[in-house]
């Protein structure tokens, strides 16, 4: 008799996924906010998925520290912990000056060519105001860095941080008056790889770095942006009776 205990359900799978991209976006985007409670039916009539998929997606970004588990209340959206966004801005800096300078030393024209190509969806993203393009742009550009430094290792850590980087930028690419600098400090980067300059291209890119990590840092603190939309989405979700606020049905679609 045949064995079916590791067949593959494929359409299963396919709606997990999306329910996890799903879910994923709305908390980049802030649809819920940090500290916001994640209440399971509201979830399963928005996405329009069974309570199983939601736990799995729940439990899924918790593993990715998006969510948290709050005793006596259940999951909520995790509030991005000070000391731990210092760490991954650390380890940006190093990573990403070290492959810049990788880039400057040994890139092949070629490889130079494909940076700027991305580098100009970046600045398409930017000018479309849509975040979560300039996200998507960003990785892309960062990608075609380590893969022309030739720093693959370094990217798989990169990679492994990545949704928790993208939390973060997700932030600072929402505050006022990010934009210019950001682009001007991308044009850096690119300039002292064409023109040869490892030293140049690593300062630029750590630079770039530490510009997002002052933003993140200041908007963290309790009384900051960040702080004080976290601390009045927990007061909020506290004082309903509907636990969580949410938009529509379908709200979550782009």
């Amino acid at each position: 008799m045949a064995n079916d205990t590791l067949r593959i359900d494929r359409s299963a799978k396919t709606l997990r996924t999306l329910a996890l991209e799903r879910m994923r976006e709305a908390i980049m985007d802030f649809h819920f906010q940090p500290g916001e409670r994640l209440v399971e039916r509201p979830l399963c009539d928005q996405l329009g998925v069974s309570r199983s998929v939601v736990r799995e997606v729940l439990r899924q970004l918790e593993a990715e520290g998006l969510v948290q588990m709050i005793p006596g209340h259940g999951p909520a959206v995790a509030k991005p912990d000070l000391g731990r966004t210092d760490e991954i801005y650390e380890l940006r800096a190093l990573l990403e000056g070290i492959a810049a300078k990788a880039c400057a030393t040994s890139a092949t024209d070629d490889q130079i060519a494909l940076l700027d190509a991305a580098l100009a969806k970046l600045l398409d993203a930017w000018a479309s105001g849509v975040p979560a393009e300039v996200m998507r742009a960003t990785t892309k550009f960062y990608e075609a860095l380590f893969e022309s430094a030739d720093k693959r290792v370094a990217w798989e850590i990169v990679s492994g941080l990545n949704v928790r980087i993208n939390q973060l930028r997700s932030m600072t690419i929402a505050s006022a008056n990010r934009r210019e600098p950001a682009i001007a400090e991308m044009h850096e980067i690119m300039d002292a790889i064409r023109s040869r300059k490892p030293e140049a291209a690593e300062a630029a890119a750590r630079r770039h770095v530490e510009s997002a990590w002052n933003i993140a840092r200041t908007a963290l603190q309790p009384d900051g942006e960040f702080g004080s939309a976290a601390e009045k989405a927990v007061a909020s979700a506290d004082s309903r009776a509907k636990e969580v606020r949410y938009r529509p049905a379908g709200s979550f679609s782009k």
